[in-house]
């Protein structure tokens, strides 16, 4: 007799039952439902769903009449802007990977990460053309007879923000111009859905604690659940209008560039983020919803007055990551009509996949205990299977008493692939059968989890990751610096910002330290993008262990006495 448990088991997938998860189907579903409710919003520039997916499609037709597909990457260099939203789409659409690159990186690191992701279309706003001309110049040096141009796509921003004379320049050089581009696909191109869920759809950059950027692979399945999961984590309603605050080069907008798709929403493209721009947006357009570093928080509840716009219209719901949010920052936001939930993650996890739940019972709550509560890491997003706080030697769960500190580590389909052509780094990254996040934190007795310190010393400036140790080694190349060690110091705007504890050669002339001090902040500006640039410069000699191993607790310790820097400038 046949076991009812293998006959209930013993069914096949078939077409009509199974399909590979993708975030794709969001877009043609919210097209089909809402066709005419706005889409994307930039400046004058209006798109409705319906639109957007034509567009899309285009996107995706162009793209494969020029080879492109699976196995492809496309690289986007641009700053919240509807062309950067249909990549997201219609990159993927082809078969190919989207890269969206940071446009805060310098000529030296865009051309390491073309070279690497082995890029064959670079589409790039205007502003952004001549930095990635000198990428490509520099990369050609550096391959020589190996180098393969890649096709030149220069994004014309529609809202007229940008100096047409960029747009003339990338033109003169070859470029293809998008909406051209755009033209030469067909609206009702037949793309398919990856067979595989596990196909890559993403490829990101992230620098972390390391001297060499490592590229974060993510896959359709992972994209789809993290799209989700924000839905039901935030509570995202049908129809919410998103203004982009944060990046959407940043762990893809933290998935919210498929999430708006999801629930059909409408995205506000904010090209500079300034609080007079977030303030208008929700007075003049609307907007209920935004994701932001604890930078931009900061930046908004220090605006002149002449720049809000107060008592808001409605509650504007608020996503934060990165750096913890100072509880004075979040009872601040509060206090102004925003309500402010705050996630943690990496690159690695899509963007955040811890949330600090809000529980009822904090509501009666003094302000400053809750915005302390808020402060925490808390607990898994919805689409996350496994989190925990470890012992890093034995790997056993620390206890959950708030005072024994582990690493955070991560388990489920929110977690990367891998990182691309970096078995080291994946062999370190998964040990044990989790992927290990390098940060530290403790367990509170209700599972919250919150970061006490994060070790390799990684700084987040502004929401972005900086390498101490790329900082560092930048600094030993100032022919007046024996030693450097680099570490956060408090920044007022930024959250944190690098400092610099410097020694100098033996007979250099020390009686002028602030003059060599702006001489080694001016070399670091030529060599390193503007935000990893020490702030501050600190002159004597370098703690050490008895190994000789430089004792950066303290440095941290020094930078934290000093005090925040008050409204550094980038």
């Amino acid at each position: 007799m046949t076991s009812p448990i293998k006959d209930i088991d013993n069914l096949p997938k078939n077409e009509a039952n199974y399909t590979a998860l993708t975030p794709l189907w969001f877009l043609k579903r919210a097209a089909l439902i809402h066709p005419n409710r706005p889409s994307l919003i930039h400046g004058p520039l209006r798109y409705t769903w319906q639109q957007t997916y034509l567009r899309c499609c285009r996107l995706a037709s162009a793209l494969s009449n020029h080879s492109v597909s699976f196995g492809s990457t496309v690289a986007v260099i641009a700053p919240n802007t509807p062309a950067m939203y249909e990549a997201h789409f219609g990159v993927p659409m082809s078969g190919a990977v989207i890269n969206a690159v940071n446009i805060r990186l310098n000529a030296s690191t865009i051309g390491f990460l073309l070279e690497h992701s082995s890029s064959a279309v670079i589409m790039v706003d205007q502003e952004f053309f001549k930095l990635a001309e000198q990428a490509l110049t520099i990369l050609k040096t550096k391959t020589k007879t190996n180098f393969k141009s890649p096709i030149l796509i220069v994004i014309k921003d529609q809202s007229n923000e940008c100096d047409p004379k960029n747009l003339e320049y990338a033109l003169s050089k070859g470029a293809i111009e998008y909406e051209k581009f755009l033209e030469s696909g067909d609206p009702e191109f037949l793309w398919t859905p990856p067979q595989d869920e596990w196909q890559s759809i993403a490829l990101g950059y992230t620098s972390g604690t390391t001297s060499s950027p490592k590229g974060v692979v993510l896959h359709h399945r992972g994209a789809y659940l993290m799209a989700m999961s924000n839905v039901v984590v935030w509570g995202v309603p049908d129809g919410a209008v998103y203004l982009w605050t944060l990046p959407m080069f940043h762990c893809n907008g933290w998935c919210f560039t498929w999430t708006l798709a999801a629930i059909c929403g409408t995205n506000i493209c904010l090209r500079q983020v300034t609080a007079k721009g977030v303030y208008s947006a929700i007075a003049n357009l609307g907007a209920t919803h935004f994701c932001a570093a604890p930078v931009v928080l900061n930046t908004i509840v220090n605006a002149p007055p002449k720049d809000t716009i107060l008592p808001l219209p409605r509650l504007v719901h608020v996503m934060t990551a990165g750096a913890a949010p100072p509880p004075s920052v979040l009872s601040k936001m509060s206090q102004n009509g925003f309500r402010v939930t705050h996630t943690y993650g990496l690159s690695e996890t899509y963007g955040p996949s811890t949330v600090c739940a809000w529980k009822p019972e904090w509501d009666n709550l003094t302000p400053e205990t809750q915005a302390k509560l808020n402060a925490r890491q808390g607990v898994p997003y919805t689409a996350l299977e496994g989190l925990d706080v470890v012992d890093t030697q034995t790997m056993k769960p620390v206890p959950p008493n708030g005072t024994t500190v582990g690493e955070i580590v991560f388990r489920g389909n929110i977690v990367m692939k891998g990182y691309l052509k970096n078995p080291k780094a994946n062999a370190e990254a998964f040990a044990g059968g989790w992927f290990h996040s390098g940060d530290l934190a403790v367990k509170h007795p209700d599972g919250y989890i919150e970061i006490k310190d994060r070790s390799k010393d990684v700084i987040i400036s502004g929401g972005e990751n900086i390498s101490s140790v790329e900082v560092e080694n930048t600094l030993y190349q100032h022919p007046l610096i024996s030693e450097a060690s680099v570490v956060a110091r408090p920044d007022d705007r930024w959250g944190e910002t690098p400092c610099a504890f410097v020694t100098l050669k033996e007979g250099v002339e020390k009686s002028d330290e602030n003059k060599i001090a702006d001489d080694i902040i001016k070399f670091c500006r030529a060599k390193m993008p503007a935000y990893w640039v020490p702030k501050s410069v600190v002159f004597g000699l370098l703690p050490k262990t008895a190994t000789g191993k430089v004792q950066k607790h303290l440095l941290r310790a020094k930078a934290k006495e000093m005090g925040p820097i008050k409204m550094s400038k980038l």
